[in-house]
C-alpha cells in the first residue's frame, strides 16, 4: 500500500517529469552560481559603502533609497541566474 506522499509523487512525475542533469549541466549550474554570487557580493559591497556614507551624513532618504536599491538589484540578479539555470536546465544554453 502507498503513502500520501508516494501517490503524491507519481502524479508530480506524470505532470512535469523530471529532468535528468548531466555532468556538464552540474558545472554549467555551479559556474552560474559562483558568478553570480559574486556579482551579488559586489554590489553589496558598493551600496554598503554608499550606505556608511549616508549614515554618516545622517541622510535618512537617501539611506532609504540605497537599501531599497540593494534589495531590487538582489531580485534581479536572482531572477536572472534562475533564467539561466533553466535555460541549462532545458539544454539551451
Amino acid at each position: 500500500m502507498k503513502s500520501a506522499y508516494d501517490l503524491a509523487m507519481e502524479r508530480l512525475n506524470k505532470q512535469s517529469p523530471a529532468h535528468k542533469v548531466t555532468a556538464a549541466q552540474k558545472a554549467q549550474l555551479a559556474d552560474l552560481d559562483s558568478l553570480y554570487k559574486s556579482r551579488i557580493a559586489d554590489r553589496e559591497i558598493l551600496v554598503k559603502g554608499q550606505l556608511k556614507k549616508a549614515a554618516e551624513k545622517r541622510d535618512a532618504e537617501a539611506y532609504e533609497q540605497l537599501e531599497k536599491q540593494l534589495v531590487s538589484d538582489r531580485k534581479t540578479l536572482n531572477t536572472e541566474l534562475e533564467e539561466k539555470k533553466e535555460l541549462v536546465r532545458a539544454g539551451k544554453a
